[in-house]
């Protein structure tokens, strides 16, 4: 069976770092990425854009992006988007023997033992660990690696081969975006350069997300 993989996230707003860990999953597993929106996210303070409004720019920037994908699930299941609870619906859409993968970043795999019924998740799917440059071969918090059976997969096939309970590490190039500093310049009014999708950047201002009175496109307008 061919490997699905899930990118959960609150994507507030969509921005270029979020669409290189997509991408270097496709190409890397040969595989469609669905990006998942979460509508109440659980582990971070409330978004600055509603759920409609965030999947509708992750809509616009995966727009022509041959296997990337948008799933609004989470978006239609009232209170916080638990992953353990996506994983047990896509578990029953797909059935036990299905590989399926959740992507996320380093530091929130570090954390994982935060998650809500942490301990399911290496039995609902293997972890695609994203790792910036200088980052590789942390040491895991103390039960992580003995839940997923102390496994690293070392090559991406390895995945596809069994339904879940592996881990991977994704080496990205590096990427200067982060959502917390693009918000900022956002809420400032400042160039946030290629940061952005073109579409993207348009529809947050005309919108009015991030920013009360901004002009359209000045997201895109370099400084002078």
């Amino acid at each position: 069976m061919s490997l699905r993989i899930l990118y959960g996230g609150t994507f507030d707003p969509v921005h270029a770092g979020h669409l290189a860990v997509a991408r270097a999953a496709r190409d890397t597993f040969d595989a469609t990425v669905s990006l998942l929106p979460a509508a109440d996210p659980p582990h971070r303070p409330a978004p600055g854009a509603s759920a409609d409004q965030r999947a509708a720019l992750l809509a616009l920037a995966l727009d022509g992006e041959h296997g990337l994908a948008v799933d609004t699930r989470e978006l239609r299941r009232a209170g916080p988007s638990w992953t353990v609870d996506t994983l047990r619906e896509l578990r029953a859409e797909l059935g036990p023997e299905a590989p399926l993968a959740w992507l996320v970043g380093d530091d929130a795999f570090h954390g994982l033992t935060s998650w809500r019924e942490w301990t399911a998740l290496p039995g609902l799917a293997h972890f695609i660990v994203a790792v910036r440059p200088g980052h590789a071969g942390r040491a895991l918090p103390p039960g992580l690696a003995e839940a997923f059976g102390g496994h690293w997969a070392t090559a991406p096939g390895e995945l596809g081969e069994t339904p879940a309970g592996q881990m991977f590490r994704l080496q990205l190039a590096e990427h200067p975006a982060s959502a917390t500093e693009l918000r900022r310049r956002l809420a400032a009014g400042e160039y946030t350069g290629d940061w952005l999708a073109p579409a993207v950047a348009a529809e947050i201002a005309r919108r009015g997300l991030y920013r009360a009175g901004r002009s359209p496109g000045a997201y895109n307008r370099p400084p002078s």
